[in-house]
């Protein structure tokens, strides 16, 4: 059974033969790996049969990204600084670069005609499609599944680039006290975004297996807003990338940080197919608990803990933690294997290869 078999028949909420295996990690691990391992992230993808690969998507050919004092800017002119920050896995220290928001650009709009005269709203003529049907052969002609995902500041959302552009301070008091200044900002990014979406799909030619959004509704404890909120604020927006999928043949995975057991209905009634990440330490998202109340109607990826387990646990809690994730989440199929988030560099690379070498320790149907 090849991955595409193996991954379609676990989403059609059956069981395949082994569960199918994804892989999330950080820039600064990859280095880690290539040093400590000598494997380059594909041969590590490749060592550890990994189902689902990632196509790197459009080219960007747009304006620069360059600020006139030589920063950095995302493509809807938000000025950004690279922050070093420096992990420890208690042998040695590696560095992970994030880009930081220097500046709201419409953080001080006061009327929805500030919000429509922006001058630096993203057009998805910024980008070259030709590449993408091609990147899709090359993962699907090794039986591999074709995800894509894009890059993490220009990724299906609504509320995270509302942030970006307005504070997000500012954006939670708009959606009480200004809604025409949110729904504006939203308009504009939805959009980009069912273009850039359409623009992907049609160059892919119906090769793209999944297709990744990526929005955090989600905080430790609850929700950023209220369930009746996401529905009149964020709903349709999140429905109408789903149903854009749909319409080229592509499943969706949506990635949500934190706890958002409170809206899985609403993902459902969306017509969701995958929710990523299943943070296992945040409220209302134990594995066994989303399995046994939506399992039935919602696939799931992830599981595996990174705030507690993989960073500070030592091999045997790490595959310990696997085949308990694993006894909850695969009965039934209708579950991906993977971690809750981005593997990061302060995870021992024993814990990393326990990892995967758990992943097909306890990941087969018998």
């Amino acid at each position: 059974m090849d991955s595409r078999e193996r991954t379609f028949i676990a989403l059609d909420h059956q069981e395949p033969d082994r569960v199918p295996l994804d892989c999330w990690i950080s820039k600064g691990t990859k280095r880690k790996i290539n040093s400590k391992m000598q494997l380059s992230y594909d041969d590590l993808l490749d060592k550890y049969d990994i189902d689902l690969r990632y196509i790197e998507g459009p080219e960007y050919i747009g304006p620069s990204l360059k600020t006139e004092g030589g920063l950095e800017k995302d493509i809807w002119g938000v000025s950004r600084k690279p922050v070093s920050v420096w992990v420890s896995d208690g042998s040695a220290t590696y560095k992970e670069v994030y880009k930081e928001v220097l500046e709201s650009p419409l953080k001080k709009c006061s009327k929805v005609e500030d919000i429509f005269d922006y001058p630096h709203w993203p057009s998805a003529d910024w980008f070259d499609y030709t590449c993408i049907e091609k990147q899709c052969d090359e993962i699907r002609n090794r039986g591999r599944v074709a995800v894509f995902m894009g890059d993490r500041l220009n990724r299906f959302a609504q509320l995270k680039p509302a942030m970006y552009l307005r504070g997000m301070s500012q954006i939670f008091f708009d959606m009480v006290e200004s809604p025409e200044i949110v729904n504006s900002i939203f308009h504009h990014i939805i959009s980009f975004y069912i273009e850039y979406e359409n623009r992907i799909l049609e160059a892919a030619r119906g090769k793209i297996d999944i297709l990744v959004t990526g929005d955090d509704f989600g905080m430790q404890n609850g929700l950023m807003i209220s369930p009746s909120m996401w529905k009149e604020m964020l709903e349709k927006g999140f429905s109408d990338y789903i149903k854009v999928a749909k319409d080229h043949g592509a499943k969706v995975m949506h990635h949500t940080c934190g706890s958002v057991y409170a809206i899985m209905e609403d993902f459902i009634d969306c017509d969701l197919d995958i929710l990523q990440s299943v943070q296992p330490e945040a409220s209302g998202m134990d594995p066994g608990r989303l399995k046994s109340d939506f399992g039935d109607r919602l696939c799931f990826q992830g599981g595996i803990s990174i705030q507690k387990i993989l960073p500070f646990m030592n091999p045997d809690d790490v595959r310990a933690h696997v085949a308990s994730v694993f006894g909850q989440m695969m009965p039934g199929g209708g579950y991906i294997a993977g971690t809750a988030h981005n593997i990061q560099a302060d995870t021992s690379i024993e814990n990393i290869t326990a990892l995967f070498e758990a992943y097909h320790l306890y990941g087969g149907y018998s």
